[in-house]
């Protein structure tokens, strides 16, 4: 039994019906239940302005291979499209300015792009180059994890912070790097800042010996940053879904899990109850929020409850946009930019609404046409509830306004469409690493179950993707009667 049936769930699904090998005679037989109206969650994709667009995720990350990888053991191999542009700009010290080059997840590796781009200001870079000349060391030893912002703040200066890592990273997790786990979001960034040289040396040093690796490394370093589908990610959910049908699993739509209880005798040992009935299953993967699969844990585990329930989540919106081309009063430069927390425009609201905008047509070749161009404008993160208190008129009234004096649009949009996803990002705090541990350390005390999704170890499809796999090879594996090992 899958309970959600967002891609973590899918792929759950996928693992435990044979996986990329192919569907297994006696296999087990698979039920997803799924609350909404329709499967992949975040993924969804819809026709706009003649064309596919994705309303979720628009793109998968290249250097995780866990997204391409089903794509292409779906048969959607062919219609994988690599990212068409590069470079994006930044808001800083009002105006739009190319993001400075040697960057790792907005860390700057080295000083000398970053003092030429202009995006820290002469104060911001010379305190840039303090970590080149006169390092500061990590004073506490070993690191177990820290706050990603203080962090590369006390290395870097509080303007790189505010001005390229929050933007960037901020915005990827609709959260604030001022009490986000690093260790969580980046590993690389927490080894390197133990390391008793500057900053920006380490993280250099860890980049070559990345670089220096097997063939495997070397060939992910040279693939393409980013990957879409030409139908949209959307397609991977309708494949994914046929191919399951196909291996005899029951997809149930517009059905929660109202209750998941024990059985009294010992096989199958789950009952889960639901408004169309109940369903037995020897094993449970939870492939749901968080907040949902606390109240299905509560009376069977009270440790992971609560620590479930300690994970908080940010609401999100897109806003997508297609102008003619004539609006343009310059060309694009890139994918699109990012706005830094706080940044005002001249005549505008005390703070911009967007926290970034996509060049969608710029950035995807399958998505270009001539005489017109799209653009996606982010909104929303963790604290900032002004878009919920806007409705979707105003919404793109008041982003149209502010795309217009970035970019200097000449004309308004031809067609708009508002896409809001409430409690869409989980936040990673500091710890968040240890507090997943904690649960999967809990649930190993109840029968074969196991949990996935965007809660737990990454908020990327390709790390949906892995942890619903995973999930489903240690529910396997607990109900084949073999040890699973703690990650």
């Amino acid at each position: 039994m899958v309970i959600g049936g967002g891609i973590a769930g899918l792929a759950a699904a996928w693992e435990l019906t044979g996986g990329d090998s192919g569907a297994t005679v006696g296999g087990p037989r698979v039920t997803v239940l799924e609350a909404s109206s329709r499967l992949g969650g975040a993924l969804r994709s819809e026709e706009f302005a003649g064309r596919a667009v994705d309303l979720g995720p628009d793109g998968v990350l290249g250097r995780r291979p866990e997204a391409v990888d089903l794509c292409r053991a779906v048969g959607l191999g062919e219609e994988l499209v690599p990212i068409g542009a590069s470079g994006a700009s930044v808001w800083a010290r009002g105006r739009l300015r190319p993001m400075p080059g040697a960057l790792a997840l907005g860390v700057p590796t080295r000083w000398w792009p970053v003092a030429r781009s202009g995006v820290l200001g002469v104060g911001g870079s010379l305190r840039l180059a303090r970590d080149a000349l006169a390092p500061r060391p990590s004073r506490r030893g070993p690191i177990g994890d820290r706050a990603l912002g203080p962090l590369v703040a006390d290395k870097l200066g509080s303007k790189v912070v505010a001005t390229l890592v929050d933007p960037l990273v901020g915005g990827i997790n609709a959260g604030s790097v001022a009490d986000m786990s690093t260790a969580a979001v980046s590993p690389t960034l927490l080894a390197a800042a133990g390391q008793r040289v500057g900053l920006m040396r380490a993280l250099r040093r860890i980049q070559s010996s990345s670089l220096a690796g097997g063939a495997t490394e070397s060939a992910t370093a040279h693939a393409p940053a980013f990957w879409a589908l030409e139908r949209g990610l959307g397609s991977l959910v309708e494949r994914l879904s046929d191919l399951l049908v196909e291996r005899g699993v029951q997809l149930c739509t517009g059905l929660a899990a109202a209750r998941l209880e024990r059985a009294d005798s010992e096989a199958p040992p789950w009952i889960v109850r639901s408004p169309a009935g109940s369903f037995a299953a020897d094993g449970v993967v939870l492939a749901t929020p968080a907040p949902i699969a606390r109240d299905l844990l509560t009376p069977h585990d009270a440790e992971a409850a609560t620590l479930l329930g300690g994970i908080d989540h940010a609401s999100v919106a897109v806003v997508t946009l297609q102008f003619p081309a004539d609006a343009l009063a310059q060309p694009l430069f890139g994918t699109g930019f990012l706005v830094p927390r706080g940044s005002a425009l001249p005549g505008g609201e005390p703070e911009v609404l967007m926290t970034a905008c996509t060049f969608l047509s710029q950035k995807w070749p399958h998505l270009a046409r001539q005489g017109d161009v799209l653009l996606r404008a982010s909104i929303g993160r963790f604290g900032d509830d002004r878009p919920a208190r806007l409705g979707d008129d105003a919404v793109v009234a008041r982003v149209v306004g502010e795309l217009t004096a970035i970019l200097g649009l000449l004309t308004g949009p031809t067609a708009a469409r508002v896409t809001r996803w409430p409690d869409a990002f989980p936040q990673y705090r500091v710890h968040h690493l240890l507090r997943v541990a904690g649960i999967e350390a809990a649930i190993r005390r109840l029968p074969p179950l196991a949990v996935a999704g965007a809660a737990y170890r990454g908020v990327g499809v390709p790390a949906c993707i892995a942890s619903g796999r995973q999930a489903a090879s240690t529910v396997l594996d607990a109900i084949a009667g073999k040890p699973t090992p703690p990650r």
